[in-house]
């Protein structure tokens, strides 16, 4: 088959492009080979890809903006993205545009144990802020079970929130400040090192912006001290349904655990193979850490457990040492990637109202064997930030749009509860034409204002966040 003629418009564009990038950044950070830039061809949502026609790497704040204006000078589209495990889609390239990446700047910028913050470039992995500050006894918050890879540039795109969100919060709750780059090159500071900024609540707006009003360069974050102890306990039951009852009648006791992580059968039994985490045979089990003294602890898991045992669990086992602990959390941290060894999977990221657990659960059952596709469950059950994973063949023709379409009516219910389309790996690509079922036209448009405010010709991460006949009327404006 005969490889389509380039076209040769695009091609004197990518030129000059490429020529004014070599002139304001080194050599080693313009990445313009055709077969160099399929590196960058997609992120976690690995279902689709495309090449950029340039990748970029700065290394500093002023780079960047050197980047943002030659392309904004030249209505070339930028992509931004942070360590590429997006699983929304959201750093996806288009064939025009340039994908501008921060895994080169890691710098820690400043800390200050005083006022508990660190300053880093966002291209900083996430479990390495902790890195930075843990031999003092202080700890950052927020815990993807990503962290190992994923990027503070992308957890601020996608306010990002992990297993102890239920306690600490997510990006939002712990980031204090921020060095942003406009479109058209202009540097910003937005918040900085005190607990709350005057004026209007900008960092809001840029948390979880997805990358669409500007290019995240740094980051004021909060930091913690360490919690003098903490200990879990590993909860197993005979049904998806008594594993929600138990978490919805945990929070309406007003205890709040540090986390609360639910998996159900088909990922027990893969992170077991996986893992070997000494999980027990059953339908669904429940992870449930508190912290605090040694008897701050003891109160706390009294009252859990007594709760758990009104549910007839069919094992609870609270942890006795730090070993057991570490084990305990090892299959859950592990349980994507687990899934992935098994079949190709798409992971969701829904939100509902706690009380509707066992409903949600229940439903997602009934869909599965009406759509002929399994389902694991694995999420975080304290908030009811869930993330189902869809079991398909991508091998197999039909199979990945059957899967599509069974996620899309997963988020549907989820807004049909009374919760939302995301908690954490934002709308992307993925979930783009669902804002409709979400979003009244006003509500969206609003969203879109925003936008227009920070990104005029619309240039930032193109085609993503806003259904696609919305965006491209918007950007041909």
């Amino acid at each position: 088959m005969e490889m389509p003629t380039p076209n040769p418009v695009i091609l004197a564009k990518k030129a000059r492009l490429v020529e004014r990038l070599l002139a304001a950044l080194p050599e080693t950070a313009v990445i313009h080979d055709e077969a160099e830039t399929r590196a960058y061809e997609c992120d976690a949502l690995t279902a689709y890809r495309c090449p950029p026609m340039v990748a970029v790497l700065p290394s500093t704040t002023q780079e960047v903006s050197d980047i943002l204006r030659i392309c904004n000078e030249m209505g070339v589209p930028v992509v931004p993205r942070g360590a590429g495990t997006s699983l929304a889609g959201g750093a996806l390239p288009t064939a025009d545009c340039v994908i501008l990446g921060v895994a080169r700047m890691t710098e820690v910028l400043e800390t200050d144990y005083a006022n508990r913050f660190v300053r880093v470039q966002t291209g900083r992995t996430n479990l390495s802020v902790t890195g930075a500050v843990q031999e003092n006894d202080f700890f950052y918050a927020p815990d993807p079970s990503s962290q190992l890879a994923c990027a503070i540039a992308g957890n601020i795109a996608m306010n990002s929130g992990g297993a102890h969100c239920l306690k600490y919060g997510v990006t939002t709750n712990n980031l204090m400040g921020v060095t942003m780059v406009l479109m058209d090159g202009t540097v910003v500071e937005i918040g900085g090192a005190h607990l709350d900024a005057g004026g209007l609540d900008l960092l809001g707006v840029i948390c979880g912006s997805e990358g669409q009003l500007g290019v995240v360069t740094e980051a004021t974050l909060r930091i913690l001290r360490k919690p003098e102890g903490a200990r879990p306990v590993l909860m197993g039951f005979d049904s998806n349904e008594v594993a929600g009852e138990c978490v919805s009648d945990i929070i309406k006791a007003g205890v709040l655990p540090v986390a609360i992580e639910f998996m159900d059968r088909p990922c027990i039994r893969a992170t077991e193979a996986f893992a070997k985490a000494g999980y027990p045979d059953c339908e669904a089990l429940l992870i449930v850490e508190v912290e605090g003294s040694d008897a701050e602890i003891d109160e706390q898991l009294e009252k859990i457990i007594a709760i758990a045992r009104k549910h007839n669990p069919v094992e609870l086992r609270e942890s006795k040492s730090a070993d057991e602990s570490a084990r305990i959390w090892l299959g859950r941290k592990s349980a994507f990637g687990a899934m992935g060894q098994i079949n190709d999977y798409m992971c969701l990221d829904g939100t509902i109202p706690v009380s509707q657990l066992p409903y949600v659960l229940r439903r997602i059952g009934e869909m599965s064997k009406q759509y002929g596709l399994d389902v694991g469950n694995v999420f975080h059950a304290g908030d009811g930030n869930m993330h189902p994973l869809i079991l398909f063949d991508a091998n197999k023709p039909g199979d990945l749009e059957l899967c599509e379409a069974f996620g899309a009516d997963i988020l549907k219910l989820c807004v049909e509860v009374g919760g939302c389309l995301t908690g954490e790996h934002g709308v992307g690509i993925e979930k783009r034409d669902l804002m409709v079922d979400q979003f009244a036209p006003d509500d969206l448009d609003i969203q879109m204002a925003v936008k227009d405010v920070f990104d005029p010709q619309w240039l930032l991460n193109p085609a993503k966040v806003f259904p696609l006949a919305s965006s491209d009327a918007r950007r041909a404006a």
